[in-house]
């Protein structure tokens, strides 16, 4: 991880190899964004015009590079876009700065120090920057030649060090703001790597077993139920999910608890370590990164030892249902019949709709310790990356109101989220003459259909929001922002927000 800390010192006089400022998209031409006046004035104050000379103009992901002035101890300045100029009396929104921020710490890998001066107005933008430093920093290289210590991709090792000035040391909401940054910065890469690891070297039993080291090392009780557990317990929907494959399932229950809490959240996360399709094989050029299908699951797992390691007041509980989904001779048939945990039936109509039922059983543990809310986080569906694309999760609740509150914690840590429908019309869709339920209905509107299924798993009286994560969860395409190719760590951001809202009482 790049190191981070805070200083008030000037940035000419800063000894450092790289001067990041930032550069908003004014209506005349690019400008030079507040911070960097002592940089602006290295450069005779024609920065602004320097910079459009090379063809900046400010957009938003944009980075320009160029050598320093006599005036400054940095040889090098990078200009990295923010977007929009905000009107007059308005400042930079903390989502813009996150980016910049996560761009211009991916432009300087293979840089020892960079200090940078984007436009701090408070505490929350010090956080702001300090994500997007930590999150775009970040590289996958375990499985290189040389492991862990191997280079990124592109030959050169992440950012090393960044000073963030304008942030003040001393300061106490400064102070707690870059050390909320660093753990969920931290604990999002970690599921950023379990996302990234080979499904040969993550099955359940692997995943629990990280898990259970992260207990140890945070303080909370992990317990975990295996295959021989699972069958005495009459969990049918994550053994039949995982009776195919010669890796067995597990449920992993992770519990951080406070002594001075008063509201208890349960978050459930669903963890195919693999997705074949199971004997709904899926064709070729869709299962190539279907190692991503426990993301839900990563995200819990992140966000739970982040609220310990924030020490929160509030008592989280995650649920993670693990299995690998694949055909074999004991593999789950369409048309079998698994009863759940919570007793009702459920007719497999299709193996591919797995992740609904590993979620089920996951979702009734959860209700029958009472909670005051309970978040699922899912890749459940292609429905609703059709529905929203690749950057965008969806979210489905049995109250309004709560699903009103969740997505405005989304979009308050910078997640894009869109709140859904689960209209009663579809739910006959799912009728079965065999059992209670089926796991598919109609096709049309089938993320929505898969919302109304997990709805039949959730106790009654508890307030319950479905994230549907299957876009944003795993970046096929090139980087942006503070986003690398890869596992994205998407949701876990949301589900700390929440974590502290229900701490705070103000959850909903």
């Amino acid at each position: 991880m790049t190191a981070l800390t805070l200083s008030t010192s000037a940035a000419p006089g800063l000894r450092a190899d790289a001067i990041v400022i930032g550069v908003a998209k004014g209506a005349k031409g690019p400008v030079v964004a507040p911070g960097a006046e002592a940089v602006d004035k290295a450069y005779d104050g024609r920065l602004a015009g320097v910079l459009e000379t090379l063809g900046a103009s400010g957009a938003e992901g944009e980075v320009t590079k160029l050598p320093s002035p006599s005036g400054l101890k940095a040889p090098l300045v990078v200009a990295v876009g923010l977007g929009a100029e905000p009107e007059k009396g308005s400042a930079f929104d903390p989502e813009s700065l996150r980016k910049a921020a996560g761009v211009a710490a991916r432009a300087l890998a293979g840089v020892k120090k960079a200090a940078f001066v984007l436009p701090l107005g408070d505490a929350a933008d010090v956080g702001a920057v300090a994500e997007g430093v930590l999150l775009g920093a970040y590289s996958f290289t375990a499985y290189k030649e040389n492991g862990k210590d191997a280079k990124a991709k592109n030959g050169k090792a992440p950012l090393a060090e960044a000073v963030l000035l304008g942030g003040k040391p001393r300061d106490a909401a400064y102070k707690a703001a870059l050390a909320r940054a660093t753990a969920v910065a931290e604990e999002l890469n970690r599921s950023r790597d379990l996302i990234n690891m080979p499904p040969n070297d993550l099955n359940p039993e692997a995943f629990a077993a990280i898990v259970q080291a992260a207990g140890k090392e945070h303080g909370l009780k992990v317990q975990v139920l295996d295959v021989k557990a699972l069958e005495k317990g009459g969990y049918g929907g994550i053994l039949g999910v995982g009776a195919g494959s010669t890796s067995g399932p597990r449920l992993v229950k992770l519990s951080y608890t406070s002594s001075k809490a008063k509201k208890h959240l349960a978050l459930v996360g669903k963890g195919i370590t693999y997705d074949s399709g199971g004997i709904s094989l899926k064709p070729a050029g869709h299962n190539e990164t279907m190692k991503c299908d426990m993301s839900g699951a990563a995200a819990v797992f992140a966000a739970v030892v982040s609220a310990a390691r924030l020490g929160l007041e509030v008592n989280v509980t995650g649920w993670l249902a693990l299995a690998e989904n694949m055909p074999s001779g004991s593999a789950t048939r369409p048309g079998d019949v698994l009863r759940m945990y919570s007793g009702k039936t459920v007719e497999v109509l299709n193996t591919d709709a797995e992740g609904r039922l590993v979620l089920a059983d996951a979702l009734w543990a959860a209700s029958a310790e009472k909670p005051d809310a309970i978040v699922d986080v899912a890749t459940l569906t292609g429905a609703m990356m059709l529905a929203l694309g690749s950057r965008t999760f969806g979210i489905m609740a049995n109250d309004d109101s709560f699903r009103t509150a969740v997505h405005e914690a989304a979009e308050e840590v910078g997640e894009p989220a869109w709140p859904m429908p689960l209209p009663e019309h579809l739910r006959k869709g799912m009728d079965s003459p065999t059992a209670d339920i089926a796991n598919m209905g109609e096709r049309m509107g089938g993320g929505l259909v898969a919302g109304l299924f997990l709805r039949e798993f959730v106790g009654e009286g508890i307030p319950w929001a479905h994230l549907d994560i299957a876009g944003p969860a795993f970046n096929d395409g090139g980087p942006f922002g503070y986003t690398p190719k890869g596992g994205t760590g998407s949701a876990v951001r949301t589900l700390v927000r929440l974590a502290e809202l229900t701490a705070s009482g103000d959850l909903g």
